[in-house]
């Protein structure tokens, strides 16, 4: 694969290439300082020309000159240099500063000879003026007789522009060698150019659309006035309400984490280690609030436990009773969440060999002993990644409480306050990396505990019988609480379909079909842009996913940790933070994302894309490679096997990610509340402006809208993948 003349004939045309993109890029930049130049003495000619001669008219004109033409800034000399005494004439006080600062220098005082002698002087040298550079440019103003001067302009005209325009050359040459050398390189060298370009792609994408606005954040909050500065860092450590925002971030999440792994692990444990019928039910109940809008959950509880809710009011009469804080928020995450501590226990209470529980109860052991002393403690990974994952996203939560918070700080609403209200980027980038502190601190302890024990239990094939581990009585016990909490659940959806149909919610419910008329007027054009946005951003993001996880499960290369790093980092990284990066990065040349919906579907992809990796991967780890070596083997690159034999197998996991990125694409706010746009709006933006301004009916017409569509698409994926029965175990009541 590497030989002498490989590298030689490597290296000779990308000397070749590189000088032939200078001499383009070179030229491209001296035809724009051409073009540039020509406007900049047209404009001077022009104005040189229209400037009156006399000082007593001058004043008036230097005005209206300056505010007409903003590419510009004009000083106006009566008198003439070396002869009379200048008098300098500028609306702008800095201006004439500027002047006596530099008058007496070797270039003012070229550009004085010059106008004595009636001719343009055009500096080469560049001054900073109002943080700018500029150029500048001597014009004399002569007289009628066309042989001598009664003053002249100085123009200050910036440089700005050119040495942007400049820039971006250099940077798209650059770029464009890059692209030559890496592309010949891997077309020479590679044994599968294939599966290189798909990885450099991946890094590709990483780098620019993760560790880039990573970047751009974390250096802003070390900037102050385009200096270093730790100004940032300082107030926020040293502020008494930034640090209280973040122990209430942390107190809410570790009660979140508690409750939701509490109630996910009776639903998991009920589900998958006893005897009962209708699991597939309770199993979709309690999928239901993972895969409904963020807004949804809070919006029923303040129609109902609110100041006018339906219930502390109306039927309870209750007047010092109020669902914000703490209290509301821990609630509704509650219930919002533990759908994730369910998912996560359930494939591990699944997984555990039902054996030890056998012998255990063969030996007489009793069946509190046996959960205790063996079904819990194999179950305590699935318990602390299940507690780790919910305190994770609680941190990170951001519509909740925007609406349910009160008087409580978190630091989620917080970084959203000092962008949009304080117009301080740097304060809200700091406070969202804060949020990571805890999030890390907890991972850390959860991965040191768990690895001081070995938990396997599956050295060979698994028993397929499974031991019903509860008394009767207690079944009943523990199906009449689930049963409890999904009619609750149940309740509180069947209150946002209500809340449609009132007309004024604690004031009036009469009912009415305005709502869903106005909701559906005002919120067309966010709902199509909603659904247009993901429905692009889901087949990208699904295709992406699936390769990601090939390159990371079958394939070695350098840096294959950093990758997979970088694409599952956004899962752990606050929306906010996201959010924010995402404005610095792509605000400014040469990618100007801003305000366009690319942005948008660039971070539904972004964001959504670990979930689908981590189901490829897993999905991957359980495929034998012998099936794409033998393709391989038979002449098949590697596109065609992976679109003729790894997608087809991998069919569940990429329709499964699909699903995912559209339903979160449909209900996400954190991040996207930044990005939004007078051209692309969202929806859960609208539900919460409505629910700001009180207009309850407005919000839960768009929001059964939304669950309409999320549990359409969830129904389609059920349509389309089938469960696999294979690890299905039948019941042992013994």
């Amino acid at each position: 694969m590497y030989s002498w003349k490989k590298l030689l004939n490597f290296l000779v045309l990308s000397v070749v290439v590189f000088v032939a993109l200078f001499w383009i890029f070179d030229t491209l930049k001296q035809s724009f300082y051409k073009i540039t130049r020509d406007n900049q003495k047209r404009l001077v000619t022009v104005l040189s020309g229209a400037a009156p001669r006399e000082a007593g008219l001058a004043e008036s004109w230097i005005v209206a000159a300056n505010k007409e033409f903003t590419d510009a800034d004009i000083i106006y000399v009566d008198g003439i240099p070396g002869w009379s005494e200048l008098t300098v004439l500028a609306p702008d006080p800095e201006l004439k500063s500027f002047f006596d600062e530099y008058s007496g220098s070797a270039d003012f005082k070229k550009g004085f000879e010059s106008v004595y002698y009636l001719e343009n002087y055009y500096s080469d040298l560049e001054y900073s003026f109002d943080k700018q550079r500029v150029s500048l440019v001597f014009s004399p103003l002569i007289d009628e007789t066309g042989y001598d001067i009664t003053g002249f302009l100085v123009f200050l005209l910036s440089a700005e522009g050119g040495k942007n325009y400049a820039r971006l050359l250099d940077i798209f040459m650059i770029g464009a060698f890059a692209v030559f050398v890496i592309i010949y390189f891997i077309s020479k060298f590679f044994r599968d150019p294939a599966m290189g370009y798909i990885i450099l792609g991946l890094f590709i994408m990483v780098g620019i659309f993760v560790a880039y606005p990573l970047f751009e954040a974390v250096r802003l909050t070390f900037l102050k006035d385009g200096s270093f500065s730790m100004n940032t860092w300082v107030s926020i450590l040293t502020s008494r309400q930034y640090l209280s925002a973040l122990w209430g971030s942390v107190k809410l999440g570790m009660l979140t984490a508690t409750f939701s792994t509490v109630i996910g692990f009776i639903f998991a444990f009920v589900i998958n280690r006893t005897a009962i019928k209708g699991k597939r039910f309770l199993g979709t109940m309690g999928l239901l609030p993972v895969i409904s809008p963020p807004f949804s959950l809070s919006l029923s509880l303040i129609l109902l436990f609110g100041s006018n809710g339906l219930i502390t009011k109306q039927i309870l009469g209750l007047k010092d009773f109020t669902i914000y804080g703490l209290g509301g928020l821990t609630a509704v995450q509650t219930i919002g969440m533990f759908p994730i501590a369910f998912l996560t226990m359930s494939g591990v209470l699944h997984a555990i060999d039902s054996t030890l529980e056998e012998a255990s109860l063969d030996l007489n052991g009793s069946r509190w002993k046996t959960f205790s002393r063996i079904t819990f403690p194999l179950a305590i990974p699935g318990v602390l990644s299940s507690w780790l994952l919910v305190f994770t996203n609680s941190l990170a939560d951001f519509a909740n409480p925007l609406l349910l918070a009160g008087s409580y700080r978190v630091l989620s609403v917080e970084a959203y306050i000092e962008v949009t209200g304080r117009n301080r980027l740097g304060h809200g980038a700091a406070l969202s990396i804060l949020l990571l502190l805890p999030s890390v601190t907890a991972f850390l302890v959860q991965r040191y505990w768990v690895s001081r024990k070995s938990y396997v239990t599956v050295t060979g094939k698994p028993s397929a019988r499974l031991s019903d581990l509860v008394s009767r009585p207690v079944k009943y016990l523990l199906v009449a609480f689930i049963s409890l909490f999904i009619v609750f659940i149940l309740g509180l959806y069947g209150t946002i379909v209500a809340g449609c149909f009132v007309a004024n919610w604690g004031i009036d419910y009469s009912f009415t079909l305005k709502n869903i008329t106005e909701a559906l007027q005002r919120g067309r054009d966010a709902i199509l842009d909603t659904f247009t946005l993901s429905a692009i951003a889901t087949p990208i993001a699904g295709l992406i996913a699936m390769m990601a996880a090939l390159v990371i499960v079958r394939k070695k290369f350098a840096g294959k940790r950093v990758l997979e790093g970088l694409i599952l980092a956004p899962f752990a990284i606050p929306g906010t933070l996201i959010g924010i990066a995402y404005i610095l990065a792509f605000d400014e040349p040469p990618l100007i994302l801003i305000g366009t919906g690319a942005i948008i579907v660039l971070n539904y992809i972004i964001r959504e894309l670990p979930v689908g990796v981590e189901g490829g991967v897993a999905t991957l780890r359980q495929i034998d490679p012998a099936i794409e070596e033998a393709a391989q083997d038979l002449g098949a690159d590697s596109t065609t096997v992976f679109r003729t034999i790894v997608l087809p197998l991998i069919r569940p996991a990429f329709i499964s990610g699909m699903s995912y990125t559209f339903v979160r694409s449909m209900t996400a706010v954190s991040a996207i509340i930044f990005l939004i746009s007078a051209q692309w709006y969202h929806m859960t933006v609208l539900i919460y402006n409505f629910s700001e301004s009180i207009r309850f009916g407005l919000a839960s017409v768009l929001s059964t809208v939304l669950i309409i569509i999320v549990f359409a698409t969830f129904g389609l994926m059920r349509l389309l993948v089938r469960k696999n029965e294979y690890l299905e175990k039948s019941v042992n009541l013994n």
